[in-house]
């Protein structure tokens, strides 16, 4: 995993490699940033540059034998630790590296739920054991078998929880040329005894144009149905990936068109809609095409309130809710989105997508036409 391999991040990469730089590298570090972000993947760019045999000025070169090693993950001074689904006590990160490797190297923006899916975990509680705090402080008291620098990255130490204390000691005071570096989402959720001992790496959220950029330039899409999908990921990287698996219609052009048949209270392309494009999509998509719609309202608020610099969308959407606006005020898009959300609960809990899509309809009719609301405790469900 090189530099030129995440996505976006230009100030958090240059951070990095001036602390090589200077030689001002801390042995513990936090990367704190949410999911998507390349948090976990900028870990690893930055180990395998500290270890580069033939480093240049912003990456390392890929070439060397020790970035050939760190390529495949198995790099005898690069150690891993990540919550796991225990089947037994004495199982521990290293238990599930085959694993590990091929769910990151198939995607190194991975997150818990990809990870779960890949150990068909169930409903099982993940988990970092005692054990696998034991073999921590085993892995790092060895020396460097071949770089100058033994390399710890561990994942989520979210789930570590009164085990982590037994790391206090490894974590303050290393052992020489010892790098530790954790990835984290929440801080709230990790121990304060933990985070007062590492240096904190700020990792914030993608830009929708970095995520759209990626997604058309490396999985062959239009630069719309990648900005779409941006706007839909909010950030997370791992989210639009997730969207383009599922993503099999152009949710604009079909929310354009439905929302425009119940403004105007046409009955038959109401029925045309939610029999047709609507019911078959599948329940992936509907519930993706509906989180697109409450997306929308959501801006259409913003754009209602009079507030320009918290839209960030792209031109399509932007001069739909530009237009839109005009006939919505903060309680009708307010509505339409509750509507919205409430048919995502329903088609999770598996409701007739027909039935469903057609009361959605009528109620936003009602609330665009007639300026009826649903009544808050309504919490019929159509199945």
């Amino acid at each position: 995993m090189q530099f030129k391999d995440t996505v976006g991040q230009t100030g958090v990469k240059k951070h990095l490699l001036q602390t090589v730089k200077d030689e001002r590298i801390s042995h513990a570090q936090l990367f704190l940033g949410p999911e998507g972000s390349g948090s976990l993947a900028l870990a690893v760019a930055y180990a395998q540059y500290i270890c580069c045999e033939n480093k240049t000025e912003d990456d390392s070169c890929g070439e060397c034998a020790s970035c050939r090693k760190y390529n495949k993950l198995v790099h005898p001074d690069l150690h891993f630790s990540y919550p796991f689904f225990a089947k037994h006590k004495e199982d521990t990160a290293l238990t599930f590296i085959e694993e590990w490797r091929k769910a990151f190297l198939n995607n190194s923006y991975l997150g818990l739920d990809e990870w779960r899916n890949q150990l068909n975990a169930e409903n099982k509680q993940a988990n970092i054991n005692i054990a696998e705090a034991h073999n921590i402080i085993s892995k790092l008291s060895l020396k460097p078998f071949e770089s100058e620098y033994k390399v710890l990255i561990l994942w989520l130490p979210e789930y570590l929880e009164k085990e982590g204390n037994a790391l206090l000691k490894v974590i303050e005071e290393p052992s020489q040329k010892t790098l530790f570096l954790l990835v984290a989402q929440n801080q709230d959720q990790i121990l304060n005894t933990i985070i007062s001992r590492t240096q904190l790496v700020k990792i914030p959220k993608l830009k929708n144009e970095e995520i759209a950029n990626y997604l058309s330039a490396q999985k062959n899409i239009s630069l719309d149905q990648a900005k779409q999908l941006a706007y839909l990921s909010n950030g997370n990287l791992q989210t639009a990936l997730q969207l383009l698996t599922t993503q099999d219609n152009d949710y604009h052009e079909v929310f354009l068109l439905w929302l425009r048949a119940c403004w105007q209270n046409n009955g038959l392309k109401i029925v045309e809609y939610t029999e047709g494009d609507l019911a078959k999509m599948g329940r992936e998509n509907q519930k993706n095409f509906l989180r697109y719609g409450i997306s929308l309202m959501r801006e259409c608020m913003l754009f209602i309130a009079e507030t320009p610099g918290l839209i960030h969308l792209p031109e399509r959407e932007l001069d739909f809710i530009s237009k839109f606006s005009a006939v919505l005020d903060l309680e009708k898009s307010e509505a339409i989105s509750n509507e919205l959300e409430k048919a995502i609960y329903h088609i999770e809990r598996n409701a007739n997508p027909k039935i469903l899509f057609l009361d959605v309809s009528l109620m936003l009719v009602k609330i665009l036409k007639f300026s009826t609301f649903r009544h808050k405790a309504d919490s019929s469900i159509l199945l």
